[in-house]
């Protein structure tokens, strides 16, 4: 079995896909600087020796050659995972998704041994898309720096995986939701209502409407790429065939909170009822590519994805 690299492995995805790649048998390595994974995602695997795991930073070379060392395939899920720019300073961007991702990619070149990396980008990176559901032939127009970062580190990918002789390819990930999530829309409204069950602040003007995925679904879309990719380079939009609003999410997570009465008051920071600067207010994702060469399809809708994300987060929130 292959020897597989998990880069942000202690994170929301990544502890997911680690746990399907050691119920599978892989021998899988992590690195992660824990700025926003946790130790806890991992604790089972670590205390069985299931995995080795690296705390370290792709910013730093030494690191990054280290986790690389008799790696056959890379998942490269480190970023900052923050999309909004009014808690994120541009260069933590720059820093944290590009200059990590040139440094992984130098490492697996010297190293020799990489034989397939799998990157999680974004849908961010195509901005305020003209097309809709939107393939991967649209351009990339990101109107965040977050997008604009994932779109670099596939040009830097697509880039290395043509002159240096590994398969590469680029998932375009919708909103991915569940267990362990601890940032985002579902996130932000627990945290709210358990702190004000009357009223609940929304971002923007609750019309936003966007594609959103369960994490075991992501998970098959990864593991499917992994065993079935075989091209030098390739991009897949990774997401759903509906969308739901950010109104339907308010009123899924009350229901599931059990509240009566709650207020909705729209905070608005932008003329057109975005969320934020940046924002992409509206996002579907077109998936026929990736159900077309490589059968893969999502099992649970969109609002299925945000209510069970919804139950399992106000499970682990309100014990807290």
């Amino acid at each position: 079995m292959e020897k597989i690299l998990v880069t942000g492995g202690a994170g929301f995805i990544g502890s997911h896909l680690v746990d399907r790649l050691v119920e599978e048998g892989y021998e899988v390595k992590v690195i992660d600087n824990l700025s926003s994974g946790s130790l806890e995602n991992l604790k089972d695997h670590i205390e069985r020796k299931e995995i080795e795991f690296i705390k370290g930073d792709l910013k730093n070379k030494e690191d990054c050659e280290k986790s690389v060392k008799d790696v056959e395939v890379i998942f490269h899920l480190a970023a900052n995972p923050e999309v909004r720019l009014s808690t994120v300073r541009p260069e933590v961007h720059f820093n944290e998704n590009v200059v990590a991702t040139f440094n992984l990619l130098e490492a697996a070149r010297s190293i020799g041994t990489v034989e397939k990396i799998v990157f999680a980008s974004s849908s961010t990176v195509y901005g305020d898309a003209k097309e809709i559901p939107t393939p991967e032939s649209h351009e990339m127009r990101p109107i965040s720096i977050y997008g604009a970062s994932k779109a670099s580190c596939e040009a830097l990918i697509c880039a290395y995986a043509h002159l240096y002789g590994f398969k590469a390819v680029s998932l375009r990930l919708a909103n991915i939701i569940g267990p362990r999530s601890g940032h985002g829309v579902i996130y932000d409204f627990i945290m709210k209502l358990k702190r004000n069950p009357k009223e609940l602040e929304i971002l923007g003007d609750g019309t936003q409407r966007k594609s959103y995925l369960y994490i075991t679904d992501t998970i098959d879309a990864f593991i499917k790429v992994m065993k079935e990719f075989n091209k030098t380079y390739e991009v897949y939009n990774v997401g759903n065939k509906d969308w739901i609003t950010v109104n339907e999410i308010a009123k899924i997570v009350v229901e599931e909170m059990g509240l009566k009465d709650v207020k909705f008051k729209y905070r608005l920071t932008t003329k057109d009822g975005r969320g934020w600067p940046g924002d992409v207010k509206y996002m579907l994702l077109s998936i026929s590519k990736i159900e077309r060469e490589l059968r893969w399809r999502p099992k649970y809708s969109s609002k299925d994805a945000v209510r069970m994300t919804a139950r399992a987060l106000i499970t682990k929130i309100l014990k807290q």
